[in-house]
């Protein structure tokens, strides 16, 4: 049986929420902006990815009930995430990489199975990784508004349960180690230039991209003491041994302490967890 449950959130985005939704700070909220406006594009790209891999391949019955309930919460993230980017345009931030990311979407699409797969693991990779580091490090969203740091929560929870589900696809269908970790390092120049573009389009439109205070709060972001950069450093060198797998870094406990601690939040639209 798979180890995944697709849930749906108690959260309703069409409501609207503060243009500084995230302690009055204007990078944060941009940052994480950028971010979400970005996932429905590469949710999409995810499911599309596994689902092409020929069942087979997939000769594990786990594994494929995982690719499964993979899809599914991908789809729920992907729905919620739709809901809110639409606020985010009714305010008038406007998704100016999208027509980029989209054209490169269409080439990766042209690409060979494996190839696709690999480029999924990457950005999987990437977001477990900020995943882990909303859950661990709970001052990155303490101070946001409710309903949006409950939507953070759940989608964090939901990456890192499902973190490793991409990965044993890709080596079911005989990927290897150099494919991986090329497509990583590219992987890796793109999707943080695309966020960076996003983020200072989401700050001028915001009219805090010349504010000394943005900046201030963008250098200990990145470089406080519980900044990205230190978090994702140990994870993004691991990515690159032969022997990497994503369960290295064991977090099922946070995982479970989050969702018996929110039970209210959320209810189960398919399980096939034991």
């Amino acid at each position: 049986m798979s180890s995944l449950t697709v849930r749906k959130l108690d959260v309703d985005l069409s409501r609207g929420f503060g243009r500084r939704w995230l302690g009055n700070d204007a990078y944060r909220t941009q940052f994480f902006n950028a971010l979400s406006m970005t996932f429905p594009m590469g949710e999409q790209m995810f499911i599309d990815s596994l689902r092409a891999i020929p069942d087979e391949q997939l000769r594990d019955p786990v594994l494929r009930a995982e690719v499964k309930d993979f899809v599914g919460q991908e789809a729920t993230h992907r729905h919620m995430h739709v809901q809110y980017n639409a606020e985010l345009e009714r305010q008038g931030l406007s998704f100016v990489t999208g027509p980029r990311l989209e054209r490169r979407i269409r080439r990766v699409n042209g690409f060979s199975l494996r190839s696709r797969v690999a480029i999924t693991c990457a950005l999987e990779h990437y977001t477990a990784m900020l995943a882990d580091g909303v859950l661990s490090h709970p001052e990155w969203i303490e101070d946001a508004e409710p309903q949006l740091r409950r939507v953070w929560e759940w989608h964090a929870v939901e990456e890192l349960e499902h973190k490793a589900v991409a990965f044993d696809a890709y080596r079911a269908a005989g990927g290897g180690y150099w494919r991986r970790v090329l497509w990583f390092s590219y992987t890796s120049l793109v999707f943080w230039f695309d966020n960076f573009c996003q983020t200072v389009h989401n700050l001028h439109r915001d009219r805090a991209l010349f504010k000394p205070g943005t900046w201030i709060s963008a250098a200990s972001v990145w470089f406080g003491r519980r900044g990205l950069a230190w978090h994702m450093v140990k994870p993004v060198l691991a990515y690159y041994s032969p022997r990497f797998h994503p369960w290295q870094h064991d977090n099922r406990a946070m995982l479970k302490m989050w969702l018996e601690s929110n039970s209210d939040a959320y209810r189960a639209v398919r399980s096939t967890a034991p």
